[in-house]
């Protein structure tokens, strides 16, 4: 259609109808971007934000808007969680009842929405639901929702570095999870940007896919888990932690094909195959991202840098020797974790030293 359109702007002025702003999720930008600012003319209407929150009696100057139009719902709890108010842009699959059923899920009834139809129209309609009716009612496929919280009400807050026993943990095995110290430094390591694509391989109990997932809030995390009792810890920490991942029930790096190419991988546990999954890793990896081991002995320490050396990455190790106090009568002593190994390597390119580090 573009291309159509220059061509008759060549002869004569050419009129390009759309609703509300186009230069707002519309194709004010594509136009622009494809036949050149200096060509073409806004003229914008009153969008449909504005007439939302216009009958909603509320001001949305800094309201975060997320488009599901021609979007998943996939990833919005982590988006949206802690927020006020934020207003969603719909389609005819993200419905409100939808949406709904979607915020239910991860028990996120501090909200209460505000669904806007046909505005401008004849039969408009506008008003405030509770999630479970919004949940079974059926609306017009034109529709905008806004979510706000409730005067008073605060989710849980989330903070980089949540406490390990926070997180659901299979028993009697409690503790396969990395530690809340060795987690913070391995996140640090990721680098990991606001639309990361995250691996997190032998997940155990999620922890580092779910922080990742609270950085990386418009990216995609996958939490790769062999054991089937893992991964339903790993599902329900999502839910209590309000993060949407993807839990993936096999072991690497079987599967890892079907998976997309990632900026970040995470391997805390290997199952005994840490030089092949580092081969797969490696060759996976997009350009500038990063892939960090945890290693607990010096002989898996000892594999992890073979195997980065044979594929041609940059090596930085560092020795995590963590204590943490406990109280002893009335004094208190230090009581130490297990030693760790946190290995980063990225593919060299001249701005971070060295290929090998320690």
């Amino acid at each position: 259609m573009i291309g159509r359109i220059a061509e008759v702007m060549a002869e004569r002025r050419v009129v390009v109808l759309a609703s509300g702003d186009p230069l707002f999720y519309g194709i004010g930008r594509l136009l622009v971007r494809r036949l050149g600012g200096e060509r073409v003319e806004i003229l914008p209407h009153v969008s449909s934000l504005q007439l939302a929150f216009a009958r909603m009696g509320e001001s949305w100057q800094g309201v975060p808007v997320e488009s599901l139009h021609g979007r998943p719902l996939f990833g919005l709890a982590q988006r949206i969680d802690g927020q006020d108010m934020v207003a969603l842009l719909t389609d005819d699959q993200n419905t409100p009842g939808a949406i709904a059923n979607y915020l239910l899920r991860f028990g996120m009834t501090e909200y209460k929405a505000f669904v806007a139809e046909n505005l401008g129209g004849a039969d408009e309609r506008a008003g405030w639901w509770e999630l479970e009716p919004m949940a079974q009612a059926e609306f017009s496929p034109l529709n905008i929702v806004i979510l706000k919280r409730r005067d008073g009400a605060r989710s849980q807050p989330w903070f980089m570095g949540m406490d390990d026993d926070a997180f659901i943990q299979r028993k009697p095995d409690k503790g396969l999870i990395t530690k809340k110290e060795i987690r913070l430094l391995s996140l640090t390591e990721m680098r990991l940007q606001k639309e990361s694509v995250v691996w997190d391989i032998g997940a155990g109990s999620g922890s580092v896919a779910i922080e990742a997932a609270k950085c990386a809030t418009h990216g995609q995390v996958y939490a790769i888990e062999k054991n089937e009792a893992d991964i339903a810890n790993i599902e329900a920490n999502c839910i209590k932690f309000r993060a949407d991942i993807h839990a993936v029930h096999t072991k690497a790096p079987q599967g890892l094909d079907k998976l997309p190419d990632p900026d970040a991988i995470f391997i805390g546990g290997s199952g005994g195959e840490l030089s092949e999954l580092l081969t797969v890793c490696c060759s996976r990896l997009r350009t500038g991202g990063r892939l960090v081991i945890n290693a607990a002995t010096i002989e898996t320490l000892s594999t992890a840098l073979a195997g980065l050396e044979a594929a041609g990455m940059a090596v930085r190790v560092t020795l995590m020797q963590v204590s943490r106090s406990k109280p002893i009568l009335n004094m208190t002593r230090f009581a130490a974790l297990n030693p760790t190994y946190v290995i980063a390597a990225w593919r060299p390119d001249g701005e971070e030293g060295d290929v090998h580090e320690q």
